[in-house]
Order: C-alpha cells, then sequence, then structure tokens
C-alpha cells in the first residue's frame, strides 16, 4: 500500500458509500484511479467495505471475547473451525496466557452458554476458556452474523 491507498482506504472508513468521483475529487485524482486502486485492493483482501452495527445499540444482543488455551498446537486448524461458528467475529493467535482469542457477537445470553457448552465442545483440543462479556465500549463496531 501506498500514501494514496491510505488515503483512499482512510475516506472509505469515514462513509463506504462514499462515492469515487468525490474520493478523487478530495484527493486531486481521477475517479478511474481511485476505482482502479480500490478494486485491487479489495482483491488482494486488503480491503473490505462493509456495513457494521454499533453492538450496544441492540437490546438484547451480547459481545464477547472468549481466550483459550489448547492442549496441542493446532492454532491454525483450530482457528478455521471456530472461525465457521455461528456468532464469530474474529479469531486471532496471540502472545500472552491465551493461545487463541475468540471475539463473539450473538443474539442472548442463552446462545453464548450454547456456544460454549456445546459449540465449542465439538471441536475438541481446546484445554480451557476465559470468557469476558463486554459491558460497554467506545468505537466498537461489528458485523451482523
Amino acid at each position: 500500500m501506498d500514501d494514496l491507498d491510505r488515503k483512499i482506504v482512510i475516506e472509505l472508513e469515514k462513509n463506504g458509500r462514499t462515492s469515487y468521483k468525490d474520493i478523487a475529487k478530495k484527493l486531486k485524482v481521477s475517479d478511474g484511479a481511485i476505482r482502479f486502486r480500490t478494486r485491487k485492493m479489495i482483491q488482494k483482501n486488503i480491503l473490505r467495505i462493509t456495513a457494521s452495527v454499533n453492538p450496544f445499540s441492540l437490546e438484547n444482543s451480547i459481545l464477547a471475547l472468549i481466550g483459550m488455551e489448547l492442549e496441542r498446537r493446532t492454532h491454525k486448524e483450530t482457528m478455521e473451525t471456530i472461525s465457521k461458528l455461528r456468532g464469530v467475529v474474529s479469531v486471532c493467535n496471540a502472545t500472552g496466557r491465551h493461545d487463541l482469542l475468540v471475539e463473539v457477537f450473538l443474539n442472548s445470553q442463552k446462545e453464548l452458554n450454547k456456544f460454549l457448552m456445546e459449540d465449542l465442545s465439538k471441536i475438541g483440543g481446546i484445554k480451557a476458556t476465559e470468557t469476558f462479556v463486554y459491558l460497554d465500549a467506545i468505537n466498537k463496531w461489528v458485523e451482523m452474523c
């Protein structure tokens, strides 16, 4: 990514519906250049334009971070499997006391309980979990699952 790509991303972060023409005018380049560079970043999996919601504005939803300790070093396979479960926002391999950090966005405490007790237990290889339920946040946005 060069400086122009970064500026395009910044404009799209402000409003993903901004037209290429408006971005081009602001950055003083052609709208074709903006279109080409945006398409290229999307194709290279550098950029994704989506709609996000404030999870705390939805009345019965629950957002949580689950730290996981694995029995074996199967991080990549376990990450892939977990990422396909309903409600998973992200799965990260991290340093620290947890092998993986999994962020979930679900419709209720009951769904979180099912995720922890049923869905994760089907995966196997998870030695322990520690769940942190978000009570509030600033600048936290998630995609609807």
